[in-house]
């Protein structure tokens, strides 16, 4: 009996003792770093600002909205970045929307039909599919131009002017 309170009392005795070196040698735990937001450590930066840099590194200039300028007089200029807004294109009956490599487009009213110079076609990304030259283009469906040489056109039936969406660099011929 005398042996079982020893142990007891030396495993009592061992306890305590990590737990008070525990608590006198550990050190807590504190911040390294007592930085205050807004100093030249850790600066506030206002959107503006960043929509600036970010401009500065695409290459264009940002619109005080905060959006990149469209296109004017049917044809975008040649900067990548203005044409990244979306434009109204209404493409009158007998004429080609030519749309550069990388463009995208939506036919929202009337029939159209794809356009190629060569024999490989235009991405149809909401159906998955290749649109070859000549076929029916479906309304409502992203269409993307991989390479420059490519287009829509009106349906030959068509009698009215297709309106389209369209984002990057284009011509009418």
């Amino acid at each position: 009996m005398k042996q079982k309170a020893l142990k007891v009392l030396g495993a009592a005795v061992i306890v305590t003792a990590g737990v008070w070196v525990g608590m006198t040698m550990a050190q807590p735990l504190e911040a390294d770093s007592a930085i205050t937001p807004g100093t030249i450590e850790d600066p506030v930066v206002t959107k503006s600002y960043v929509d600036e840099q970010i401009a500065k590194l695409s290459g264009g200039v940002t619109a005080p909205g905060g959006s990149t300028g469209g296109s004017t007089g049917g044809s975008t200029g040649s900067g990548g970045t203005e044409a990244s807004a979306l434009e109204i294109v209404e493409l009158p009956v007998g004429k080609t929307l030519m749309v550069s490599a990388g463009g995208e487009a939506v036919v929202r009213v009337g029939k159209a039909v794809a356009y190629s110079s060569d024999s490989n076609g235009i991405s149809d990304l909401t159906g998955g599919i290749d649109i070859k030259s000549g076929k029916d283009v479906p309304t409502n469906h992203l269409i993307w131009f991989p390479r420059d040489g490519r287009g829509i056109k009106g349906h030959p039936d068509e009698t009215v002017p297709l309106t389209l969406m369209v984002r990057g660099t284009y011509t009418i011929k």
